[in-house]
């Protein structure tokens, strides 16, 4: 690699100007060739530095059509390719913006399809069933979440350039490139930043709405951003010299400088219409230069007409719809040209310089502006027809609905019910690569078509669904309408699309409506296994709620449901009585009943802890909640093997899926709250950040990022980080008003947590204290979920040490009649604290008898630590040394550093 960089050409050679033959000069550009030259030589140092951090770099060249950013680009893969780099490149293209990941495949496809197979497979690891498809390696299966395929794309990425650095991932017009691409890039720019890989971008600034991200991401973080300005007087006069012959006159170069503005296309434009014009450069032909800029430049249909003939110039609008990479034959049968006649136009568009060839053989407009030109230039009614010729013979020609697609949502809408049916087959092969977005453009074009009254219900079930991962709001918009169709949805449909409705407003903090939505409808379906299904769905969604006023009631209705219902599923049935059965549990352990009942109804579900069919976490009968809620009922009553294979499953199976989004990051928060309640706090707050961050990605507010942030600052406390346990609950605002979703733990018990831990023993009170109001009311008793009582009881010791005492014997009674170890140790260590004497020492010495058994390290090292200074006080100093040189040792295995240094201090302090 030493001799790739230095085989660089040096700064004199690098500036604009020097060009030879091939390698035409750039006027005014020396900067921006000497910077790009710079960044080269900086990545390719930084990719043979071993051990180092690389880092990378982007460089951005933004500027208005015609100033030279194709040519800096070109000169950029010129540089990189001679310093060793490993090149991707592509093109946006202007009417490819609704073809999803076309940039994407043209970076990427070119380097892994030539990949041997064995180095494929470690370049795909897990991801090629999730990567395959977007970069054109697999044909469209399943869905995918976007996130997932986007992280895919990271990761493969990434592989290749541990095996191909320094790389150099370049994009020409990138205002033109699918949203899907740039989506991508917005986020791989970002990571960019720690690898040894040149990003090299030239753009217009003339992004769609929507784009915020990527510009944020991109010109934000843009180490070199050159915005390119038009030509002095000088350079151009330089170049018509160069182009007219050195007797060009002084004033006809500011004159063709005045008419262009500077700008380097249309002035190499202009001075080729004075060459085939044979205008002598000369002052007293300066008049008609802007006649002649006006017809070099021409966007009417007069203009291509006179200058390419009709048959040409149809094959050149043929070649305008495709856009880039274009197929001779494929534009000849959309204009209706066999082989010769096309091969005709093409020799006749070289020769007009309008095309020109790339190197695999594929026709190029020579400009953008030229292909912009010639597709303006058509009869609208011309080009809407053509577009639909496009979709058919693209089709034909074995590319399928991804790319015809495109050519359908130009058509008019016409009642076509074969043209509905290829919207939705093309809308479900874009949800099959992870661009939920383009399958939405396609059914919102097949509702204008419009379908048929019978299919319309489908359609807008379809364009609801498409939706489900990524804007629950159009969700719960177009299935409501969907649902209120007059030709409504099959019975089976119905219920799906009811289903999905409750799932929407769920994960949108809107869990009453969730539970309404399905109980009304079930009343509306016929007995079968459609309405057991939203019956159940009803008791689901009213479950997570945080506030309800008949919780009780729906509690004994929920074990009254149960007892009607087959030990084994009725046909059609799809995981309902293990559905029942662990919502069942989950009751049972909320209300904190003896555990025995809870487990043993969730051992009916498992199979040696395995998931049931239709109850898995990528299911989409009843969704990840219900397998969620199975883990976290093992997880408190202390069956940590059993959450811990549930848990490692649902990341698992989120990974293999490419769910990167809301259910990563759910399986994520799981796996942290497992950790937490394990004492691995380390591990805990590790998966926890992840999740948070997975959170952030998709939006503030939303249940994910309350479940995140709550186990997060409940981490942090124990870890002994109570300050910044606080500042993460004021930064997501953790705190009243709370979401209408259940929180674990339950977020007013833990901002009363959090107000003691400052020291607010009033504040912490009231919190406390109306907690658990709420939730005694709901009949919730769980000691573990919501350990308010314990805490109050701390809170209040210092004001009234007589009801703290009574508070704290209520812990321990609720704990002992939960009956897991953890909780009954928990609750005696937090009782012993407002208690003296003997009765304090007695319950420090149980709670760690009963917390030897415990799965939580952390708790073992509490009530370890608190038994050793209650012992210190009695002046049973050699116990006291024992038990705190226990609670030393587990607090450091733990990561409880608060834990640690208060054992560490009570040991100094005892007599050698």
């Amino acid at each position: 690699m030493a001799e790739q960089v230095n085989g660089l050409p040096g700064r004199d050679s690098d500036v604009a100007g020097s060009g030879g033959p091939d390698r035409p000069a750039l006027h005014e550009r020396e900067a921006e060739i000497r910077s790009t030259a710079e960044a080269v030589r900086s990545v390719c140092r930084t990719a043979e530095v071993q051990g180092d951090v690389a880092v990378g770099e982007l460089l951005l060249y933004v500027g208005p059509a015609g100033l030279g950013k194709t040519s800096l680009l070109s000169e950029a893969r010129r540089l990189a390719k001679r310093a060793g780099c490993t090149v991707l490149f592509a093109r946006g293209g202007e009417q490819r913006r609704n073809e999803p990941f076309h940039v994407v495949r043209q970076l990427l496809q070119p380097a892994l399809a030539g990949l041997p197979a064995s180095e494929r497979e470690e370049v795909f690891g897990h991801w090629f069933d999730i990567v395959g498809p977007a970069v054109g390696l697999l044909p469209p299966a399943g869905r995918l979440d976007p996130q997932g395929v986007r992280d895919g794309l990271d990761f493969v990425l990434i592989q290749l350039l541990r095996r191909r650095a320094p790389l150099a991932v370049m994009v020409d017009d990138l205002h033109w490139a699918d949203p899907e691409s740039l989506g991508w890039l917005a986020g791989f720019t970002v990571r960019s930043r720690e690898l040894p890989v040149l990003l090299v971008f030239a753009c217009r600034d003339e992004f769609p709405d929507g784009t915020s991200d990527f510009r944020r991401n991109v010109f934000g973080r843009a180490d070199r951003l050159h915005e390119l300005r038009p030509l002095q007087p000088a350079s151009v006069a330089g170049l018509v010299r160069a182009s007219l012959g050195d007797a060009a006159e002084d004033a006809f170069c500011r004159h063709v400088w005045a008419v262009t503005g500077g700008n380097p296309y249309e002035t190499a434009e202009l001075l080729r219409e004075v060459r085939d014009q044979r205008l002598d450069p000369v002052d007293t032909n300066a008049g008609q230069l802007r006649e002649l800029a006006a017809e070099a430049m021409g966007m009417t249909l007069g203009h291509w007409l006179d200058r390419l003939g009709p048959s040409t110039l149809r094959f050149a609008w043929a070649a305008s719809l495709l856009g880039t990479g274009i197929r001779q034959d494929l534009a000849g049968a959309i204009c209706v040209q066999g082989p010769d006649a096309a091969a005709e136009s093409v020799r006749e568009l070289r020769r007009h310089r309008v095309l020109t060839s790339t190197a695999d053989g594929r026709l190029e407009f020579v400009h953008p502006l030229i292909a912009s030109s010639i597709y303006q230039s058509m009869p609208p009614a011309t080009r809407t027809g053509m577009h639909g010729v496009a979709a058919t013979e693209v089709e034909n020609a074995g590319l399928g609905l991804l790319v015809a697609s495109r050519h359908l949502l130009e058509t008019h809408p016409d009642g076509d019910d074969e043209t509905v049916r290829k919207l939705r087959l093309a809308a479900a092969e874009h949800l099959a690569i992870g661009a939920p977005e383009a399958a939405q453009r396609c059914l919102r074009r097949a509702m204008s078509e419009p379908p048929d009254d019978e299919d319309r219900a489908a359609v807008l079930y379809e364009l609801g669904c498409s939706a489900l991962l990524t804007d629950p709001a159009a969700t719960v918009n177009q299935l409501r309408l969907a649902l209120g169709e007059e030709y409504g949805l099959t019975p089976e449909l119905r219920v799906d699309a009811t289903f999905r409705l409750a799932q929407a407003l769920a994960h949108s903090n809107r869990l009453g409506e969730a539970a309404a939505v399905c109980a009304e409808e079930a009343e509306r379906t016929a007995a079968g296994p459609g309405r057991r299904r939203l019956e159940v769905a009803t008791f689901m969604f009213a479950a997570f709620q945080a506030v309800e006023q008949d919780g009780p009631d729906r509690s004994r209705r929920l074990a009254e449901y149960s007892r009607h219902l087959p030990e084994d599923d009725l046909p059609g049935d799809d995981g309902l009585t293990a559905a029942v059965s662990v919502l069942r549990c989950w009751e049972l352990v909320l209300r904190g009943c003896d555990v025995t009942e809870a487990m043993a109804l969730a051992e009916s579900v498992t199979d040696e802890g395995r998931l049931p069919p239709g109850l898995g976490w990528t299911d989409t009968t009843w969704g990840f909640e219900l397998p969620g809620i199975l883990g976290i009922s093992y997880l408190y009553a202390d069956r940590v093997d059993r959450a811990e294979a549930l848990f490692g499953e649902a990341v698992l199976a989120y990974q293999v899926a490419g769910w990167s989004g809301a259910h990563l990051g759910f399986a994520l928060c799981l796996m942290g709250l497992l950790r937490f309640r394990s004492g691995a706090l380390d591990e805990a707050e590790t998966f926890l950040r992840r999740a948070l961050r997975l959170a952030e990605r998709i939006g503030p507010g939303i249940p994910l990022q309350w479940f995140a942030v709550g186990v997060l600052a409940d981490t942090l406390l124990a870890r002994g980080r109570a300050d910044e346990a606080w500042e993460l609950a004021q930064t997501y605002a953790f705190g009243p008003p709370y979401p209408t979703v259940m929180v674990l733990p339950d977020a007013p018990t833990l901002y009363g947590r959090l107000l003691l831990a400052k020291g607010d023993h009033a504040g912490a009170a009231e919190a406390l204290a109306a907690a658990g109001a709420a939730l005694d009311a709901r009949g919730w008793r769980n000691p573990v979920w919501a350990s308010w009582i314990g805490h109050l009881a701390l809170a209040v010791a210092p004001s009234d040490p007589d009801r703290a005492r009574e508070l704290g014997a209520e812990a321990v009674r609720r704990a002992r009649e939960f009956g897991p170890v953890t909780a009954v140790g928990s609750a005696l260590r937090l009782c012993a604290a407002v208690h003296d004497g003997p009765p304090a020492l007695a319950m420090l010495e149980e709670a760690v008898h009963r917390l030897a058994g415990s799965p939580s390290g952390y708790e073992r090292a509490v009530a370890l630590a608190d038994l050793g200074s209650a012992l210190a006080e009695t002046g049973r100093r050699a116990d006291a040394r024992h038990h705190l040189d226990r609670a030393l040792h587990l607090a450091v295995s733990c990561g409880a550093h608060g834990l640690a240094d208060r054992a560490r201090s009570a040991l100094a302090g005892l007599p050698t």
